[in-house]
């Protein structure tokens, strides 16, 4: 690795520091490019390139992160953990959270209060992917005669 791309890479790095540091405050590209030592439009393709997202969408996702723990270990309601993580409109809050997570703030939260007493290995299997709907050979399809099953081929 050259020197310069050794540079660029803390440069990076302490922006992204500080994003990991105040990212319940409000944040901008020239405050940041400022930190790096970079012009505001090199910054944002510098960071992208290094880390695989723009600054604004790791600022959101590390915004989610925290809610997404504030959500399971507060009782605090929607709307205020949405403030405390930095967010400054309920809509923007909820969608980027859906975006990310897959669910909104509240099913997260209530999924995971379901989830509570329950050993880790059981959630795990429970939160796993399922592939229902798609038929596996030797399992009968949920249209299909239920005495009827897919061969199983060993060659």
């Amino acid at each position: 690795m050259s020197r310069a791309v050794e540079e660029s890479n803390r440069a990076m790095l302490r922006a992204r520091d500080a994003m990991d540091r105040a990212y319940a405050q409000p944040l901008d590209v020239p405050a940041l490019a400022r930190i790096a030592h970079v012009s505001e439009a090199h910054f944002i393709r510098t960071f992208r390139a290094t880390f695989g997202e723009t600054p604004h969408r790791y600022l959101q996702r590390r915004r989610v992160e925290r809610a997404m723990y504030l959500l399971v270990q507060t009782d605090q309601p929607v709307t205020e953990i949405c403030y405390a993580v930095g967010f400054a409109s309920l809509g923007t809050f909820s969608r980027t959270f859906r975006d990310i997570v897959g669910e909104s703030p509240s099913a997260y939260r209530r999924r995971k209060e379901l989830a509570a007493g329950v050993p880790s290995c059981f959630i795990k299997a429970w939160m796993r992917p399922s592939d229902a709907g798609r038929p596996t050979q030797g399992r009968p399809t949920a249209n299909a005669d239920p005495g009827a099953r897919e061969p199983i081929s060993f060659g």
